[in-house]
């Protein structure tokens, strides 16, 4: 490569200035007119390169080749101040020739793919196998049934007619939800937004609207979307473990490291770089090209954003052929990340599932258990009983086409009762629920990244809630001010104060906030519109009212003129800026939570504009008098601070400059300061916000906040939110204090200690991020309470990514919260409000209900039909049920009954009871009760009819007939059926045993329009069926006696409701918890086509047969709630680029593989 060689191509920089002289005006500003095309000095594939270096390496690349970043930025057409000119023109020139900050997703499934996918179910391929050997040996010649025609083909041809259809259903629904996905996909994109530089003005684009050139403006907490080179920096730390594996934070800077990449996060500082890639040309659309995770491949990498062939340097050809890995650290990283085997990535996903997914897995096998064995005995029944009445008992002689058609027939009955055996419409009512919910929270400030977190969220018992923007409004406000011993009700205007002291607290709020931070007028004149940092935006408006505005500040001192900066982070929790002022001094300015400040500060300002010493004493007579009440009204409180280091003759409170001062040691920099001014931020309490936490304890959650305000001021909100009461003996702990009681005397964690103080604890102020991760993994693992413990937690900072990933639900502030949190999140708060969690509450809940309703619906079917089947197998040799009848009932009416079951709007009805938690069975003991209660009046009814019917009704029985053709008798049982499943599909709607089944129902007109329209399709079905669903017209009469006992049902859900059933047995309820050995079972059925783990069996063909029909209870949820959701970008870079990048590198070392092969073997790794 070119740093090894030591030798660079230098860009004659003489002609770049001349196509420069036209473009650019004469003060370095923004470009007057759009260059051509034509003109742009560096190619994609050499800002490619340049990307590659790294550290000290960088910096003398860039030196030897370019001179200097300010040269790369002209090269570019762009100015290190001012940016683009923004013209849609010149945007879209630079698209052309660099690419669009886009990553091209793969292309989605086509309707025959999703087709094909759907055919791969067992139980379908032998329902297809069966029904072709079924239609075959239909036309043989059999004297059975002469004089009724040929019609044995009849229930073949039927049968593959339902399979056709429940496979278009099926990759209908799919394509619809891959659809639907990628519309969530491109919304969370598209409201990814990132600070610019054009025309001068910082602004806000979308990250697809980034472009090679911008200037763009990087900060604590970014994600990067692109690659750059810094122009300027301010103490900032990346980290790059995405990309490289390495865990440690990277120092950045124009002397060290200046370039940034994109997929990595900024966790300390802030900074300015210029775009030198993006989309598919930056670092992470390279590997996501190469792991086949885009629609990009990787032989396009060589041509340019227009598409044009792009000739590689010499170098970079010997290197490719040499096999060497691209240049940096991240194939070294990567070797040293990738410890953790697959296995483990895979065990470690089925441990964490969902609450809703562990139970629905424990009730899938549980069901594919009971189904295969039904299904294999009704078959065995049959044949046992057929084999000995036909060849014992009438000695009768084996004839091809009569006993291999029965034989087929009884095969059919056995697969189309482990069809009914396992609910085919619940993944769809799984699905259905949760877009359904993910849709409507939309509107309701939710965006769900993460589907599993919306029925999670129903679930939760805890909430541990942020103080600033999620309880209080985030309008920060000074109200408050002490300053040179006095204390100010209302803003002094700056004419009451020292001129000296007046212009250092303006100089001090101005430059030691971050310059993102902004104030602009809004539609409403009495309001500013705050950008950026609430808390710094509140003091800029403090200097608004002091009649002076922080612009003219700034423009004096610019950030490029700073000398240091420590930026704000959660350990030092203040920030402090040092600049050079015109008399050579260098001046600290400091700000931050006031008990921090004083700490540091040795003297303080007095109303002459003079210092004077502040020791202990004063200190704590300052707290005492002035913090203390401040916070007790609930206001946080900020000082500010100073200290000079001037040339010679330092005065009380300045220290003489040296030339042997560490700059870095910011213990010793930011010490003995001089304490300017006190400041008391009000920051309301939302008015909505003590009623919904009202509902959350009237739901059984609690709410607990978790803030790094004074132990006063947190105190002070809690209480006007409800959080506490005055006469409550509820804990509020401050960090240090949480920190002694949950830790040993060797400070090691100790859970019990936790499960002490954790029931009461409902306030932790002044804490850190890591006592926030403490707390909620604590009382999640906490086994203190027999139901357990379901977390959710909110955040906005960088450092929050530990405690949102670790909790059961993660809301990310969509307003306040930093990339870095958002990532980390599985719901994105997008109104930054705790009503919104509480709107979260109600719809998880409601998707839980929603599927237990359709559950409670669909298993009254399922064991209705089998045991009717199965009893009919046994009696009269044949199911009374047709498996034409059974499909119909099983896979068209129950895909119906999902749509109308999964999508009732939720009511404040659900906030009245207490969450389910994690260890409550999916299937109650009320809901157990209506299901048998249901299936025994069903099958009662069913057998009357079976049995007494013909005699009773005066109709000619269907049983054992010679040639078996439609009856009146089989019609009027399977219509009874459908009709008292229609009629029980109305009590479903209510799963707690409430009596009026009929509450809400004439606001749901989906459920009303699909009742009636299944309804309408059985009146059809029935009269003109015919032989294809073996029915017969049925009289009004008939039909009388089918809807007799259809209403039925509703009167016996009167009776089932009226049943005690706390009394009831464990065994009453289904779907508890998931067993470790279970997740092994479903492990072994996880492991993707191809792949097997090492000293494990594959799976038979027989095991197939039933894990199929169980899997697809669960594979469009676990397909869709685990990745679909979630950024593409991060799946990749967080969770298999340091694996995929050591397997990649091994393959192009290896000789023996040509690019073709290497792309190959690239694509199946991205698939596995």
């Amino acid at each position: 490569m070119a740093s090894q060689t030591g030798e660079h191509e230098v860009i004659p920089l003489d002609e770049v200035d001349v196509a420069l002289e036209t473009q650019v005006d004469g003060a370095g500003g923004f470009f007057s007119s759009k260059p051509d095309v034509s003109h742009y000095k560096l190619d994609v594939h050499e800002l490619k390169e340049l990307m590659e270096y790294r550290g000290s390496e960088a910096i003398q690349y860039i030196s030897d080749k370019y001179g200097t970043i300010s040269n790369i930025c002209r090269m570019l057409f762009t100015s290190e101040n001012e940016g683009l000119n923004g013209e849609p023109s010149q945007i879209r020139d630079r698209q052309a020739k660099y690419g669009a900050n886009v990553i091209p997703p793969k292309p989605p499934k086509t309707f025959l793919q999703l087709v094909w996918e759907a055919l791969q179910d067992v139980t379908l391929i032998v329902l297809i196998v069966a029904a072709i050997l079924s239609l075959a040996l239909s036309f043989v010649p059999s004297d059975a049934c002469q004089g009724h025609g040929n019609i044995g083909w009849i229930e073949g041809a039927a049968i593959l007619g339902a399979v056709i259809i429940v496979v278009l259903v099926t990759a209908f629904n799919d394509w619809r939800k891959e659809k639907q996905f990628r519309g969530l996909q491109e919304k969370i994109d598209h409201d990814h937004v990132f600070s610019v530089i054009r025309l001068g003005k910082a602004e806000e684009i979308p990250v697809s609207e980034i472009v090679v050139g911008d200037i763009c403006q990087v900060k604590y907490g970014d994600l990067l979307p692109s690659d750059g080179i810094l122009i300027q920096s301010n103490d900032l730390k990346v980290d790059e473990s995405s990309l490289t594996g390495e865990s440690d934070l990277v120092s950045k800077g124009t002397e060290n490291d200046p370039m940034l990449l994109s997929g990595t996060h900024v966790m300390e500082g802030s900074g300015k770089m210029v775009v030198t890639a993006v989309g598919i040309h930056s670092q992470a659309g390279i590997i996501m090209a190469l792991l086949g995770a885009t629609g990009h491949t990787v032989e396009s990498d060589e041509t340019d954003g227009a598409g044009k062939k792009i000739e590689k340097p010499e170098q970079s050809d010997a290197a490719a052929a040499d096999g060497q890995p691209p240049k940096g650290d991240q194939v070294d990283a990567a070797e040293r990340a990738s410890n953790n085997s697959d296995a483990e990535e895979t065990d470690s996903k089925l441990k964490h599932q969902s609450v809703l997914q562990s139970k629905l897995t424990r009730l899938a096998i549980q069901i594919g258990y009971a189904g295969t064995a039904i299904a294999l005995l009704t078959v065995l029944v049959l044949i046992i009983r057929w084999s000995v009445e036909e060849f014992a008992v009438k000695k009768l002689a084996w004839d091809n086409a009569v006993h291999w058609k029965q034989i087929v027939d009884f095969l059919i009955i056995g697969v189309t009762v482990l069809v009914v055996a396992v609910p085919e419409g619940l993944p769809l009512a799984v699905t259905l629920a949760l877009a359904y919910s993910v849709r409507k929270m939309m509107i309701d400030n939710n965006l769900v990244r993460h589907l599993d977190a919306c029925e999670t969220m129903g679930n939760a018992t805890t909430i541990c809630s942020d103080k600033t923007g999620t309880l209080t409004t985030n309008r920060m406000t000074v109200v408050q001010t002490y300053i040179a011993g006095q204390l100010y009700k209302s803003i002094p205007h700056y004419t009451e104060l020292n001129d000296n002291l007046a212009q250092l607290i303006v100089n001090s709020i101005s430059i030691n906030s971050g310059y993102t931070s902004i104030l602009r007028q809004s539609s409403n004149p009495e309001l500013m519109d705050q950008i950026g940092n609430k808390t710094e935006c509140g003091l800029l408006g403090m200097v608004l009212n002091m009649g002076k505005h922080y612009d003219s500040v700034r423009v004096k001192f610019p950030e490029d003129s700073f000398f240091k900066v420590f930026t704000f982070n959660s350990k030092r929790k203040c920030m402090s800026t040092i600049v050079k002022l015109d008399d050579g001094r260098y001046r600290v300015f400091t700000k931050g939570a006031s008990e921090v400040i004083l700490r540091k500060c040795d003297y303080i300002m007095t109303g002459e504009g003079s210092a004077k010493p502040f020791n202990i004493a004063d200190q704590e007579q300052l707290v005492a008098s002035v913090i203390e009440p401040m916070a007790l009204e609930g206001l946080r409180t900020i000082s500010l601070a100073y200290k000079d280091y001037v040339l010679s003759d330092p005065a009380l409170n300045e220290a003489l400059y040296r030339d042997d001062i560490d700059w870095e040691d910011e213990d010793f920099v930011v010490s003995r300061l001089t304490s300017i001014a006190i400041c008391g931020i009000e920051d309301p309490v939302r008015p909505e916000v003590p009623d919904s936490i009202k509902k959350c304890q009237g739901a059984g959650i609690t709410v607990r906040m978790v803030t790094g305000d004074n132990i006063n001021t947190a105190r002070s909100i809690a209480t006007k939110c409800g959080i506490i009461t005055p006469d409550s003996n509820f804990l509020v702990l401050e960090g240090k204090d949480f920190n002694k009681r949950i830790r040993d005397e060797n400070d090691v964690f100790q859970q019990d200690l936790l499960d002490e103080i954790w029931p009461k604890l409902r306030v932790l102020a002044r804490s850190s991020p890591t006592d926030k991760y403490t707390l909620v993994k604590g009382i999640i693992e906490s086994k203190l309470r027999s139901n357990r413990e379901v977390v959710a937690v909110t955040g906005d900072g960088t450092n929050d990514g530990p405690a949102l990933k670790m909790a059961d639900v993660g809301f990310a502030m969509g307003i306040a919260g930093t990339d870095v949190a958002k990532e980390a999140s599985d719901i994105i708060l997008t109104d930054d409000n705790f009503t919104s969690i509480v709107k979260a509450v109600m719809w998880g809940r409601n998707v839980y209900d929603s599927i237990s309703k359709f559950l409670q619906f669909q298993l009254t079917v399922n064991v209705v039909a089998i045991i009717v089947a199965f009893i009919g197998a046994a009696s009269i040799k044949e199911s009374p049920l047709q498996a034409i009848q059974m499909l119909w009932v099983n896979l068209i009416m129950d895909t119906l009954a999902s749509l109308a079951l999964a999508t009732e709007v939720p009511t404040d009805e659900l906030l009245e009871r207490n969450p389910y938690g994690r260890t409550k069975p999916l299937i109650s003991r009320r809901m157990m009760t209506n299901i048998l209660g249901q299936a025994v009046y069903q099958i009662t009814v069913l057998f009357v009819l079976l049995f007494a019917g013909p005699a009773w009704l005066d109709i000619d029985s269907g049983i054992n007939l010679v040639c078996p053709m439609p009856t009146v008798h089989f019609t009027m049982i399977f219509n009874t059926f459908v009709l008292m499943t229609l009629f029980n599909e109305v009590n479903s709607r209510k799963i707690h045993g409430q009596r009026n089944i009929l509450d809400g129902l004439h606001k749901n007109y989906l459920f009303l329009g699909i009742w009636v329209g299944t309804f309408v399709a059985q009146i059809l079905l029935v009269e003109f069926g015919g032989l294809v669903f073996s029915c017969k017209s049925l009289s009004i009469e008939q039909w009388g006696w089918c809807l007799f006992f259809g209403f039925g049902s509703l009167l016996w859900c009167q009776v089932i409701t009226s049943l005690p059933i706390k009394k009831l047995p464990r065994c009453f309820t289904v779907g508890r918890e998931v067993r470790e050995k279970d997740l092994e079972v479903q492990a072994a059925f996880t492991v993707p086509d191809g792949a097997t783990r090492s000293g494990e069996k594959v799976p038979t063909r027989g095991q197939i047969l039933w894990i199929r029909s169980i899997s697809r209870l669960q594979q469009q949820t676990r397909k869709y709630m685990e990745d679909k959701s979630e950024p593409i970008v991060t799946q990749v870079l967080r969770s298999h680029s340091a694996t995929a990048l050591r397997r990649l590198s091994t393959l192009a070392n290896s000789s023996t593989i040509d690019s073709s092969g290497f792309v190959s073997h690239a694509s199946k790794l991205a698939d596995a």
